[in-house]
């Protein structure tokens, strides 16, 4: 784990000698929810549940997990009301989580959409 934060801190360093004041300033490079803080890496990577539920609409209904939408859209919009009340506000995460309660969300809706005009199949299982 050293390995990666030592990592982090050259690739930081670069960026504060290379990027003109301007520059700093488009990507608010010094802000607390900017990309020299997790505040910023958070929502990257919450990303990524955004896009494999995104993936899963592509999957057939009887396929999805009912538990896993269910936490999915939980904790996509509890944690987008928290990312309103936080200090620094992070309207980045908010976004993401949103994103990723609409997911959640729609997968449910899929699910019951399944069980409801395909009543038959699940007394067989």
């Amino acid at each position: 784990m050293f390995i990666l934060s030592d990592v982090y801190r050259m690739l930081i360093g670069i960026g504060d000698r290379v990027l003109s004041t301007s520059m700093k300033k488009a990507v608010k490079w010094d802000h607390p929810a900017g990309p020299k803080y997790v505040h910023f890496w958070s929502p990257v990577m919450k990303s990524s549940l955004v896009m494999a539920g995104i993936g899963d609409l592509m999957r057939p209904a009887e396929k999805l997990s009912l538990n896993q939408s269910i936490s999915l859209a939980a904790t996509g919009l509890i944690w987008s009301r928290y990312c309103m009340v936080i200090i620094p506000k992070n309207y980045f995460l908010g976004l993401v989580n949103f994103a990723l309660g609409l997911t959640g969300l729609q997968q449910l809706i899929r699910i019951a959409h399944y069980h409801h005009t395909h009543p038959k199949e699940l007394t067989k299982n």
